[in-house]
């Protein structure tokens, strides 16, 4: 990863080759906020108990790092579903300022606009980064270990498709900062939920089972169309690494949200 942030005290981590393309795009981590303890401090969530004003100025610090308006933003109340939603130029700002303007019940953005920026929330689940150098469109999934099995990255992906006109071949993806394999410890319950075609994302750890989100994830990008080499994954933990990014499960559940960004 290539850190960036215009001088601002914030960073914006991106993928270097995706840099050097001139795709705009990131994920943030913790740092150069105004939040105070636990949401310490670049708190970018309305809904985790953060002053509002504070979550705004964080918003507005975030998006200056990155070069671009804090109105062009567009965020999705994030249900742990596998809805994809499309974006439009008309949508820029929906739940920029306020949380009751977000698109609802969507856990993937896709888009063909210029103008909108994809914007989702995270702190140790999984956000992809898709994008479509041909049509262009670009695309954003929040996938938590619910969203991963409903495979909603290979969802995004044909809902690109038949949007867009989009060829799965064509695209690349970014697998950010998220919860790994070393950290994710989940009931059997989760594993069931799977199925016993997926056992391979789980192995056995001090008797518990851990889920590999990140291999769940680039498998289902694999199945949709996507070539391997494509597929770009930053392997660091959030958890193993919570001094640097939100992280729910280190912090017992109550920190702030990171953001991952795409836009055309």
């Amino acid at each position: 990863m290539r850190a960036t942030g215009k001088g601002t005290g914030v960073t914006v981590w991106q993928v270097a080759a995706w840099a050097d393309l001139g795709i705009r795009h990131g994920f943030t981590d913790r740092r150069g906020g105004v939040s105070l303890s636990p949401y310490d401090s670049l708190n970018l969530g309305f809904h985790v108990g953060d002053d509002p004003a504070r979550v705004r100025e964080n918003r507005r610090r975030a998006c200056e790092a990155l070069g671009v308006s804090p109105g062009s933003l567009v965020v999705a109340q994030q249900v742990h579903g596998a809805r994809v939603a499309v974006v439009t130029r008309e949508d820029a700002g929906r739940g920029a300022e306020e949380p009751a303007g977000a698109v609802p019940g969507a856990d993937a953005l896709i888009t063909a606009d210029a103008g909108p920026v994809l914007a989702g929330l995270y702190a140790d689940c999984v956000p992809v980064l898709l994008f479509d150098p041909k049509t262009p469109a670009a695309g954003l999934v929040h996938a938590g270990w619910r969203g991963t099995a409903q495979v909603i990255a290979a969802r995004a992906v044909e809902a690109m498709r038949e949007a867009f006109g989009t060829r799965p071949e064509d695209c690349l993806a970014a697998i950010g900062p998220s919860i790994g394999p070393c950290c994710y410890e989940v009931g059997s319950e989760v594993a069931d939920r799977f199925g016993p075609s997926a056992r391979r994302y789980f192995m056995r750890k001090g008797g518990r089972w851990h889920l590999d989100l990140w291999q769940a994830n680039r498998e289902a990008l694999e199945a949709a169309g996507l070539p391997a080499a494509a597929i770009w994954t930053a392997q660091v933990c959030t958890c193993c690494r919570s001094d640097l990014f939100f992280s729910h499960r280190g912090s017992g559940g109550r920190t702030g949200r990171m953001a991952a960004l795409i836009g055309l």
